[in-house]
């Protein structure tokens, strides 16, 4: 289906002050992510989720029946688009590039630069790796709290230990 609801989406969510961050219509959803300077409150979401609803009903673009999902990007927003990237730098993002004849590799580092077609982190272990955007599997920022990451589940650690006093 190559139904664009970007335009729509921009005027309709333009006079609620929220910018279209990412639309897509994935296994019976329609996922509608939403941003403002300052961030997205609950409120705002509603009134999104009641004009998008009200467009949907009234213009039936999506045959059949769909759930509607409309969010913020949140602390670890998802990258797909040289937009996105843009809006990234400076902070530290992780990404899968898949490589050809090659295994996919795990990057993880400060994005430096982003154009219409490739980006540039400092990896950690590799230092300076520019990427075409068209090898990126998936890319997310990645939240630190208090200068850390936080553990992805494969990096959490897999034994704890506690002693009980009794």
């Amino acid at each position: 289906m190559a139904m664009d609801f970007e335009t729509p989406l921009r005027s309709l969510l333009s006079p609620l002050g929220l910018n279209l961050y990412d639309v897509e219509l994935e296994r019976g959803t329609l996922n509608v992510v939403v941003n403002k300077e300052g961030g997205v409150d609950l409120e705002s979401l509603t009134k999104a989720n009641r004009v998008i609803s009200e467009w949907l009903d009234e213009n039936d673009p999506i045959p059949g029946r769909f759930t509607l999902d409309v969010s913020s990007p949140g602390l670890e927003r998802r990258l797909r688009s040289p937009e996105h990237f843009a809006s990234a730098l400076g902070e530290v993002v992780t990404l899968r590039e898949t490589r050809e004849g090659e295994a996919t590799r795990r990057l993880e580092g400060t994005l430096l630069e982003a154009s219409d077609t490739t980006v540039s982190i400092h990896d950690e272990q590799l230092g300076r790796v520019v990427v075409p955007l068209s090898s990126i599997e998936r890319a997310r920022t990645v939240f630190r709290w208090g200068g850390e990451a936080k553990p992805s589940p494969s990096r959490a650690k897999t034994s704890s230990s506690t002693s009980k006093k009794g």
